[in-house]
């Protein structure tokens, strides 16, 4: 259940119960596609404030396999993470794996990036993976476009969208895994084509999913065009129900995102760039490999994390030049930390109701460091 506490302009200030405990939105999710967020133990992962992280359904069903997910007691379990859990469909690997997959009317047939065996993902088994893991949120099988597409290629990715999300939530309904308190969220596509995600957001809506997603965005289109389909398709989302912008984004683009009335983001971000040395502040990013930063005695930033409250950036740097896999870890805190706290904040902004204000002047101060 989603519950709108409180509206400021278009920003949002919500939460959502799951099985697994209540999420203050807006929110932005951690990856852990493979069952870990990378660098970080689960103790970390909720010091640094998260509420809910991401699995893979494609990754998690190659290895180690959704059975024996099952068989260890579920995806919380297995990965001792007791909030809850949001899993992909798998869809997105339409586009990142494109070389090895092809598109049917039924479903999605790959080979494994790992051993190349033959693999097949369509509505009902991307549910039963799903099912198999326990998870919390679980999205429906899609097909996620490439940038730039034509129209035609994405009309034909839409129709097979809308077609896959009913078969389904059919399946989750009969097989009572909504009535039990999970979640399924419809996925909205449709590339840059204003009309196509209107209709794919009009034809999920009348579906009446517990939660909605904008997906097919972040795949290589300007930042410009990807905040316009954001607020193009925002119209057609249920008021009532959780909105969440998958693959997404920098802080500037959260807080904008936040600001057209979305509730939940996920990126590999933090991590990613952590293990390349690249750390968040509120004035841009910092690369720690940096000679300037030898003898630098401060820490990143003035922050409540571990890293932040003990360390210095030039024992950082030593670490990152020293090659030592606990510079991995200690960014990501910091930067896993920052993109928490900003999504904290913006609930803190949007209660005030002066979001609007605050988060044009935080872009502001983050563009003029950065560049």
């Amino acid at each position: 259940m989603f519950t709108l506490l409180k509206e400021d302009g278009q920003a949002r200030r919500g939460v959502l119960k799951t099985r697994h405990g209540e999420i203050q939105t807006p929110i932005f999710m951690p990856v852990g596609t493979q069952a870990t967020v990378k660098g970080m133990t689960p103790v970390q992962i909720e010091e640094v404030g998260a509420q809910i992280i991401l699995g893979n359904t494609y990754h998690l069903n190659i290895r180690p396999g959704s059975d024996l997910v099952h068989e260890m007691g579920g995806l919380h379990k297995f990965m001792n993470w007791k909030k809850p859990i949001l899993t992909d469909s798998g869809g997105f690997q339409v586009f990142s794996l494109s070389k090895l997959r092809k598109i049917t009317e039924k479903g999605i047939e790959f080979r494994s990036h790992l051993d190349g065996r033959k693999l097949f993902l369509g509505p009902q088994n991307c549910y039963e993976i799903q099912k198999n893991l326990d998870t919390d949120i679980a999205m429906v099988l899609d097909e996620c476009p490439p940038y730039p597409c034509e129209r035609d290629e994405c009309e034909s990715a839409v129709a097979r969208t809308i077609r896959w999300a009913g078969e389904f939530l059919e399946h989750a309904t009969n097989d009572g895994f909504i009535a039990s308190g999970h979640h399924v969220f419809g996925i909205i596509q449709g590339s840059i084509y204003d009309d196509l995600r209107q209709r794919c957001g009009q034809a999920l809506a009348e579906m009446d999913f517990p939660g909605y997603a904008i997906g097919g965005v972040s795949v290589g289109e300007p930042e410009e065009e990807m905040i316009r389909q954001v607020a193009v398709t925002a119209p057609v989302m249920p008021k009532d129900k959780p909105r969440y912008v998958m693959g997404v984004g920098t802080p500037p683009q959260l807080l904008k995102m936040v600001g057209l009335g979305m509730d939940m983001f996920d990126c590999v971000m933090p991590t990613r760039l952590a293990r390349h040395a690249t750390v968040f502040t509120p004035t841009g990013v910092l690369n720690l490999k940096n000679e300037r930063f030898k003898h630098d005695a401060n820490p990143i930033m003035a922050a409540d994390n571990y890293t932040c409250q003990n360390f210095s950036r030039a024992y950082l740097r030593h670490l990152i030049m020293a090659k030592e896999l606990l510079a991995n870890t200690l960014l990501s805190i910091h930067n896993t930390h920052f993109f928490l706290d900003l999504m904290a904040q913006a609930r803190t902004h949007i209660e005030a109701g002066d979001y609007a204000l605050w988060s044009a002047a935080w872009i502001e101060r983050y563009n003029a460091g950065d560049k």
